[in-house]
């Protein structure tokens, strides 16, 4: 090797002279070092490149590893789900009943994508079993129960979305809302898909069979809930199924309240929202006043009250289907007709509404014996006279005519020209009904202070005393009335002229100046 001073003899003699001094010494070993530096970068850039290139291949071998293992899983889950409609389609009832206890334990509540997952993409694959063998059982009730709560879980299966929202606003908030959210398409898609099947004509058949436990019933009530919530095109078509009549005659028949309310729900949810048959779910619920029970007649008229300013036009056969209801021994359907009546005053149909009310003021002894409610056949009723329907029919038509007139001067001058003060002087003269004179008599002192020349009438038909007695005790002169004063409030001939609209203005007049 050379010494630490000398040069390597292939240098050139500049070079060595140039080594000799401190200068060159630094000069020198600053050339030489520079070819290394740059063989160590590059040595660095080539290990990054081939670091580079191992991650790279490394993550195809595993993004390989994670797609044969994904395979794999799919395949086995495809596999579970064919072995599990095997067992479905070879099981016999008790099979098929375990299945679906099975199923409705698991699954109860989950989202279309939960279930989806749960079934490897073929839950539709279920569902059509399920509404078939609906389709071909129903009538017989085997494993009914069972089979409507599984197939409840795919049609309320509501997305993922869906269940967030209701995490983060409230599920009471959702609940009360309904109406105001669609459903997303995993459950549209199973509603789509047990519609195309048949399934609401199946619903309203079981809704139509009388041997059919109620709880069932209550279910397919519940079913088509589900279905009218999802939206417009699904009342269409449940009305256009004769979904409207199936359920009015449900909601009739039915003694079960829990029956009798979920279908008063569903007839208020098809008239929401659906104007093309707004109408017909309208004179369905009118069908149902004559029936023959009192909760089905309350919850009706408590929803004919929600639908009329939806419908907005009143149809001409409400009017004697409320004045029919009036007869009623049920004080709590008397509450529900008396506000339906109240209502109905601005629509259409006031005229004969107010003329109907003042005619059952006065009775016909036809009428007395029409009708006589089953209630009157029990031995605890045995004494009641026959003529109590059409008295309590008298008493709520004057209670209604008090209500009215406190309503507008208009309705009052309405009812005058209808000769209502006649009436009412005819029923409080009723010595076999207290509260038709009672009613009769609060009526009739209202529009006696309302307008002077009723007042000037009444003094002259039925004279001071009782006047007086009107004007001072309304609410217990009937307790001393003999039957002398009641001859003469049947008897008189009161009938006040078409003078009244001026008798008005003068009494407005009077009312401002005072």
């Amino acid at each position: 090797m050379w010494g630490r001073s000398e040069c390597p003899p292939t240098a050139s003699a500049g070079a060595a002279r140039l080594a000799e001094t401190p200068g060159r010494e630094r000069a020198i070993g600053r050339v030489a070092r520079e070819p290394l530096h740059a063989c160590l970068n590059a040595f660095e850039r080539s290990s990054e490149v081939l670091g580079l290139s191992q991650t790279v291949a490394a993550q195809a071998e595993e993004k390989g590893t994670e797609s044969t293992m994904t395979s794999v899983r799919e395949q086995e889950a495809i596999n579970r789900l064919l072995e599990f409609l095997q067992e479905w389609d070879n099981g016999n009832k008790a099979a098929r009943s375990r299945i679906l206890n099975d199923f409705i334990t698991l699954n109860q509540g989950k989202t279309g994508p939960e279930l989806e997952q749960e079934f490897s993409q073929g839950g539709s694959l279920f569902l059509a079993r399920l509404t078939t063998w609906l389709r071909l059982s129903f009538m017989f009730g085997t494993c009914l129960s069972e089979l409507l709560k599984a197939i409840s879980i795919f049609l309320s299966a509501v997305s993922g979305f869906f269940r967030a929202l209701m995490r983060k606003a409230g599920q009471d908030f959702l609940c009360k809302n309904l109406q105001l959210f669609i459903f997303l398409p995993d459950s549209s898609r199973y509603l789509l898909e047990f519609v195309e099947i048949g399934g609401i004509l199946t619903l309203l058949e079981i809704l139509g069979l009388k041997d059919l436990k109620d709880e069932n019933k209550t279910q397919a009530l519940k079913l088509l809930q589900i279905m009218a919530n999802a939206g417009r095109k699904y009342k269409e078509l449940i009305c256009e199924s004769y979904g409207v009549r199936g359920i009015a005659e449900c909601l009739a028949k039915s003694g079960i309240e829990e029956i009798q309310e979920q279908a008063q729900h569903l007839l208020e949810s098809l008239a929401h929202g659906n104007p093309k048959y707004q109408n017909q779910v309208y004179r369905g619920m009118i069908a149902v006043l004559p029936c023959t029970c009192p909760r089905a007649q309350q919850l009706t008229l408590q929803s004919l009250q929600i639908v009329q300013p939806i419908v907005k036009t009143a149809h001409n056969s409400i009017v004697e289907a409320l004045l029919d209801l009036l007869q009623t021994m049920h004080l709590e359907v008397q509450f529900e007709a008396l506000q339906m009546i109240k209502a109905l005053v601005h629509y259409n149909v006031r005229s004969s509404l107010l003329s109907g009310l003042v005619i059952l003021l006065k009775p016909s002894l036809k009428e007395k014996e029409k009708i006589r409610p089953k209630i009157l056949d029990e031995p605890s009723m045995s004494h009641l006279s026959a003529s109590l329907p059409v008295f309590m029919q008298q008493a709520a038509a004057a209670k209604a005519i008090g209500m009215l007139v406190e309503e507008s001067l208009d309705i009052c001058e309405e009812l005058i020209r209808l000769r209502v003060v006649h009436h009412l002087l005819y029923a409080m003269g009723n010595l076999f009904h207290a509260d038709s004179q009672r009613q009769a008599s609060f009526s009739l002192a209202y529009l006696v202070r309302t307008f002077p020349i009723v007042a000037d009438h009444v003094r002259t038909a039925i004279g001071e005393a009782l006047f007086q007695q009107l004007m001072t005790n309304a609410d217990t002169m009937y307790v001393n009335m003999d039957m002398v004063q009641a001859d003469i409030l049947v008897s008189n001939k009161v009938n006040i002229p078409e003078s009244l609209l001026g008798e008005r203005k003068v009494k407005e007049s009077r009312e401002k100046s005072e």
